[in-house]
This record gives C-alpha cells, sequence and structure tokens, in this order.
C-alpha cells in the first residue's frame, strides 16, 4: 500500500479537500485504484451533532456514517463508496483506547498519547485503507490522507506524530507528503510573497514531517523566482513545487495538477514510475470545457435555514451543478432566508421581505433542502405553497418533503393547524410525527441514516421514470421525523400522490402533485449520491422541468431498455435535447442503473 498526505499550512480553508480529491482522480486516471481518508483533530466522535454554520453540510455514507463534507468530495470526483471509518476524528480515536482501557487490553500500564494514541491511529489508517471502496476485490493502490486543520494547531498534534512514525514505519518508497500552503499577493506591494510558506514548511518540519511536494494556493500561477526561492528555502525540488492558482471551475483543478507533472512527482516519490499509464483525463476535460461554456442560466431559489454559508448545502449545489450541465444550462442560485418570506420579516425588516419574495418569484424552479428546528418553517411551507400554486418547478428534500405534506393539508385539506410535532408537539392534525424507533434522549447517531430502499407504487409518476421505471432505489437517508402514516390516505384522496414507500409501505420516502409540472419531494438526500456526469434522477428532473426539457428527458428515459438484476441495470445511451459527443467517444447523454441516471 502507497500512501499519500495532504497537509495544510499557513490559514484553514485553502481547498486541502479540493486538492486531494484532485490528487486521487490523477491517481485512478493512472490506472490506479484509490480510497480516502480524512482525519479530522476535534473531539467529537462524527460530525453528525454539528452546525452546518461551523463545518458546513453534515455528508452522509451508505454505512449510516455522518462525515465531514470532505468526504463528499472524495465520493464525488472518485466515483466510490466511503465507509464511517475513512472519517477520524479525535473522539473516535481517544475513545477506541478508552475502551481498551477499561476492557483490560492494555494490562495495567500506564495509558499515554504515546505510544497507545498514536498506535491507535496509526493502526486505523491500516486497517482502513485496505477496505475495498470501489466495489472490486483487495486493497487498493494508494491511500490518500488528509489532514483537517493547519500545521501547528495544538489539537492535531498527535495525529501529526503518529503521521511521522507511521512514514518512518512504511518507508519513504511508500509515503509522499503534500504541502498546500498560501502564497498572499499584497495588493501594496503587488509581489507574492514566500515567508508564510516557509514558516509553515519550518514548523512541518519541526514537528517531524518533510513534505515531498508543495502546493501553493494563489491567485495566479506562481513566478519562476518565487518557485525558486521556496525551492531553496523549503528544501523542495522546483520541479515538486505545483501551483494551485484560482481556475473557472473546481473540475480544473485535476487538470491544472496534471498539466504541472503532478502525477509524476507523485509517482517517483513512490517509486510507482513505469508501473503506471498517462492520465486519462478526456471525458473529465470535455466536462469542464462544457461548464466554461455555458451561458444560458437557469436560475434556482435555494429557500433555506443556512444560506449565510454556501457550504451548508454543498452536496445540493454539486448536485444542481451536474444536473445543470447536463442541461447545459449555467447555474444562478438565488439564496433566499427561508424567515425572510415569512409575515414577521414584513413588518421588522419590509426590505428584506420584499427581496427575498423577488428572488423566489424570479426563479425558474424552488429547492427546499434539508434542515433541523422550526426558524423559517413556515417561510418554507410558504414557498412550497408559491411553487404548488403558480406551477413552478419545486424538489423538496427531507423537510422541504415535510413542509410540502403539511402545505398541502393546510391550503388543501382545510386543516389550518395541521403541522409536524417538531414544531408544535401540541398540534391537533400532526401530518408529520416522530418516528417510533428515535431516541429522545441522544442527539448523535439515532436518526434513520443510511441507505435505505425506496419501492415505486407503480410506474406513472414522474420520479418513477425519472428513475428508469425500475421497481426500487437505493437512496441515503438522515432524519427522525417522518409523514403521519394515519393521514396518508386522506392526503391521497385529495390529490397527493405518494408514489414511493420503504418495504413496510407505511413509511413515505417520494410525494408528488400529479397535476404540476414537476412537483417532487422525498424524505432521502438524493444529492449525496450524485456525481460529475452522473447527476441525480431528481435534480436532473427539476433542472429540466425548469428549462422545458422534461418531457424530453421523461420521453427518452421511459424509452429505455433496462436489464434488472437486484435493483440495478445496464443500459445503451439514450440522447436527449442538446446531447453532445465526448472527446472521448462517450455519449453525454441518459444512462440507468440502481440508483440513479448518469448524464
Amino acid at each position: 500500500m502507497k500512501y499519500v498526505l495532504v497537509t495544510g499550512g499557513v490559514v484553514s480553508g485553502l481547498g486541502k479537500g479540493v486538492t486531494a480529491s484532485s490528487v486521487g482522480l490523477l491517481l485512478k486516471a493512472c490506472g490506479l485504484r484509490v480510497t480516502s481518508i480524512k482525519i479530522d483533530p476535534y473531539l467529537n466522535s462524527d460530525a453528525g451533532t454539528m452546525s452546518p454554520f461551523e463545518h458546513g453540510e453534515v455528508f452522509v455514507l451508505d454505512d449510516g456514517g455522518e462525515v465531514d463534507l470532505d468526504l463528499g468530495n472524495y465520493e464525488r470526483f472518485l466515483d466510490i463508496k466511503l465507509t464511517r471509518d475513512n472519517n477520524i476524528t479525535s473522539g473516535k480515536i481517544y475513545q477506541s483506547v478508552f475502551d481498551k482501557e477499561r476492557r483490560g487490553d492494555y494490562l495495567g500500564r500506564t495509558v499515554q498519547v504515546v505510544p497507545h494514541i498514536t498506535d491507535a491511529i496509526q493502526e486505523w489508517i491500516e486497517r482502513v485503507a485496505s477496505i475495498p471502496v470501489d466495489g472490486k476485490e483487495g486493497p487498493a493502490d494508494v491511500c490518500v490522507i488528509e489532514l483537517g486543520g493547519t500545521i501547528g494547531d495544538i489539537e492535531s498534534l498527535h495525529f501529526i506524530e503518529a503521521l511521522g512514525q507511521f512514514s518512518y514505519r512504511v518507508g519513504a518508497e511508500n509515503f509522499c507528503l503534500i504541502h498546500v500552503s498560501l502564497v498572499p499577493v499584497l495588493n501594496v506591494v503587488g509581489e507574492q510573497k514566500t515567508k508564510p510558506t516557509q514558516h509553515s514548511v519550518r514548523g512541518l518540519r519541526s514537528l517531524g514531517l518533510t513534505p515531498n511536494i508543495l502546493a501553493c494556493r494563489s491567485t495566479t500561477e506562481l513566478d519562476v523566482n518565487v518557485m525558486e526561492k521556496l525551492s531553496r528555502f523549503c528544501h523542495v525540488p522546483i520541479e515538486y513545487i505545483i501551483t494551485l492558482y484560482d481556475v473557472s471551475n473546481i473540475w480544473r483543478v485535476p487538470l491544472l495538477l496534471r498539466d504541472q507533472k503532478a502525477h509524476d512527482a507523485i509517482l517517483k516519490v513512490l517509486n510507482l514510475n513505469g508501473k503506471t499509464r498517462e492520465p486519462v483525463l478526456e471525458e473529465w476535460t470535455s466536462r469542464a470545457d462544457l461548464c466554461d461554456m455555458l451561458n444560458k442560466p437557469v436560475r434556482i431559489a435555494m429557500v433555506g435555514k443556512y444560506t449565510g454559508l454556501a457550504d451548508s448545502y454543498l452536496s445540493v449545489l454539486k448536485a444542481l451543478l451536474h444536473a445543470s450541465v447536463a442541461c447545459h444550462r449555467q447555474l444562478c442560485i438565488d439564496w433566499v432566508p427561508a424567515s425572510d418570506l415569512e409575515d414577521a420579516t414584513a413588518q421588522e425588516k419590509p426590505e428584506s421581505y420584499e427581496n427575498a419574495w423577488k428572488l423566489l418569484k424570479g426563479a425558474d424552479a424552488i429547492l427546499v433542502p434539508g434542515g433541523f428546528g422550526d426558524r423559517g418553517v413556515e417561510g418554507k411551507i410558504l414557498a412550497a405553497k408559491y411553487a404548488r400554486e403558480n406551477r413552478i418547478p419545486y424538489l423538496g428534500i427531507c423537510l422541504g418533503m415535510q413542509i410540502a405534506v403539511i402545505e398541502f393539508a393546510r391550503s388543501v385539506l382545510g386543516l389550518s393547524n395541521a403541522n409536524s410535532t417538531e414544531f408544535d408537539p401540541n398540534t391537533q392534525n400532526p401530518c408529520v410525527i416522530f418516528m417510533p424507533e428515535g431516541s429522545t434522549t441522544h442527539m448523535g447517531g439515532t436518526m434513520r441514516l443510511g441507505s435505505r430502499r425506496t419501492y415505486f407504487q407503480g410506474t406513472s409518476s414522474k420520479s418513477a421514470k425519472l428513475y428508469g421505471n425500475l421497481s426500487f432505489i437505493d437512496e441515503r437517508h438522515r432524519h427522525r421525523y417522518e409523514v403521519n402514516p394515519d393521514m396518508v390516505q386522506r392526503l391521497e384522496d385529495a390529490g397527493l400522490s405518494f408514489t414511493g414507500k420503504d418495504e413496510s409501505g407505511r413509511r413515505m420516502e417520494i410525494v408528488e402533485v400529479s397535476n404540476h409540472p414537476y412537483f417532487v419531494g422525498v424524505q432521502f438526500h438524493p444529492e449525496f449520491k450524485s456525481r460529475p456526469g452522473k447527476p441525480s434522477a431528481l435534480f436532473l428532473g427539476l433542472v429540466a422541468a425548469a428549462t422545458g426539457q422534461l418531457d424530453a428527458v421523461l420521453k427518452k428515459s421511459a424509452a429505455k431498455t433496462c436489464s434488472m438484476s437486484n435493483g440495478s441495470s445496464s443500459v445503451k445511451a439514450h440522447l436527449y435535447e442538446n446531447a453532445t459527443k465526448l472527446a472521448n467517444g462517450s455519449l453525454d447523454g441518459i444512462y440507468c442503473n440502481g440508483n440513479g441516471l448518469h448524464v
């Protein structure tokens, strides 16, 4: 097993996750099998209980793991399925050591950070790196490890010590360290400054780790004299210094690494020269070029609670981007704070109220993502009502589905006090209720999490057609409230269709308004399985409906022939409006498998 460690210096937010994902993609394009690990130094066991405002979205894996959003980047770039153990936290490591100590595994010895914590970290890395994540047998060839935080942080010192020991133990030919650092340009001086990176590398070396490759973040390409200076003071060959300057879209980062021969540097350090091919990235390049050429906009109103930080909805944004590129449209997101749509805001902040409604009414489609808590709920209900009554394409995810059901009960059934017990425990008409198996005393890891099966109730619904008329799909969940099964019949009699249910038939998974151009709510999170070139079926449907392409997409989808085996299928490509041929000869059309459309 070969290991590539990605660390960061100077400041946080440099893009270590994107760099690690791009390195993994580049090595995969060279013919290697790649897996990934993210190390987060915080003491939380996982990301499940943390505020999106602090760490961005919580990404959910097939096995129910609630992990850092960087694992979403790994899955999207590498098209792999990771496990909860691919996200290491200080909390997990310390808990495992505490459990061993309580069992008496240390035989009375004094338990210390070195060697017990550091050994636990190394053992965890080796164990997880050997888990196949690409659907093939046997371990991967390379494991890309991202160390969260910034070099010098007190909270990550035990990980740095462990990784220093690990690099010595596995050998120099099996370990490559890429240090991502900042080379700022001061406006007053106008030149690229190397001192922050020099100090960062010095700090890294003082902790026992020596970088093999420098990946320097800058607004523009590094000058030759700057690279020479970095090479001289950081003791890194100039050909091993990579410039990660600002690019037009995130898909260009792997191409940036390829063009600067980053793969040659990594392969040389890992003694893999002559054992791989030149990176094959023609399809990836075509997609990046297409993204840059798009100029017809599609405006999506994102009505949410955490609109102040885009990373709170990162996977939703990526899924919308994948679908927009597939429909040959330039994605434009209009952020609408849900609470600004409420009547109370009209009195307190009339300007914010007017701006929010102006954005909502100017959008081609409306999306209400998941969330927790009652802030902004009434605004989301108003957004769903506007979309339903004005025939605007709508997609509600998790809470977005639940508020759509509440709105329908209020407006169509006339139940003015219909609500969720999450927001009104004493409501007389509970449309959404707490799940019986949920915990009322513990927050972390107690929701309905991970991949669950949804069975379509027929083939006539838009969602069933978008998924290729499969009998069932597997999508990822994260919720503790559900639609009240006792109200389903009344809602369906009034025109609301529950087109997808779980295996028991009592848990509602997909809801649609049949006489609407596109009004879909889902209890699961389809965004977590969307990939570049393989957009989620429901996001594709939303964007297609917003751009007048839904009929063509549904027609082609219905015409596909899917030979099914255990919920998956292989099909031939079918082109639809504006389909193109990629540089490698593959068709930019619609594909089908058990979990969604590939475009």
